[in-house]
C-alpha cells in the first residue's frame, strides 16, 4: 500500500506548521509559567509581611498599657515600686539545700557582694567611674606613649 503523493505533502505542512507554533509558543508558555510562580511566591511573602506587621503592631499596642510597661521595667530593668521588697538570688545552682531547718533567721534581704543598697543608676555611675580611675599595668602595653593616665589630662 503506497500513500498517495497528496496525503504526504500535506502530513509534512502540518508537521511543519505544528512544529513551528510549538516553538514559537514554548518561550511564551515558560515566560507565562515563571511569572506565575514569581507571583505566588510574592504573594506568599505579602502574607509573611502582614503577619509580622500584625504581630509587631499588637506589641506596640501593648507599650500603651501601663501594667505592661510596669511589667517589663520589673523584668528587663530590675526596677523595684517604693513600698516592695526585692529579692535576688546568687547562684541559685550553688545553694545547697539542708534537711535540717536554721534557728536563726534574717528577715532583712540578703546583699550580694559589692552591693551597697544604692539605687541602680548610682551603681552605675559607680562603676563608670572606677573603670575611669583603672590603672593600665605598662608591661602589657606595645607603646608607653599611648596609655593615658588620669593625670595626664587626655594627652592635652
Amino acid at each position: 500500500m503506497v500513500l498517495p503523493e497528496v496525503l504526504t505533502v500535506r502530513l509534512i505542512v502540518l508537521s511543519v506548521v505544528v512544529l513551528l507554533a510549538f516553538v514559537l509558543l514554548l518561550p511564551t508558555v515558560r515566560g507565562a509559567v515563571q511569572q506565575q510562580a514569581e507571583i505566588d511566591r510574592l504573594r506568599a511573602e505579602l502574607t509573611a509581611n502582614q503577619a509580622e506587621r500584625d504581630q509587631l503592631e499588637n506589641e506596640l499596642a501593648r507599650w500603651d498599657d501601663r501594667t505592661y510597661v510596669i511589667q517589663q521595667a520589673r523584668s528587663r530593668l530590675n526596677f523595684v515600686l517604693p513600698g516592695d521588697t526585692a529579692w535576688r538570688v546568687v547562684d541559685a545552682e550553688e545553694i545547697e539545700v539542708d534537711d535540717e531547718p536554721e534557728t536563726t533567721t534574717d528577715p532583712a534581704p540578703a546583699v550580694g557582694p559589692g552591693t551597697t543598697g544604692a539605687p541602680w543608676y548610682q551603681a552605675m555611675w559607680e562603676s563608670v567611674q572606677a573603670a575611669d580611675r583603672a590603672v593600665v599595668d605598662p608591661g602589657t602595653v606595645d607603646d608607653p606613649a599611648d596609655v593615658e593616665t588620669p593625670d595626664s589630662g587626655g594627652g592635652q
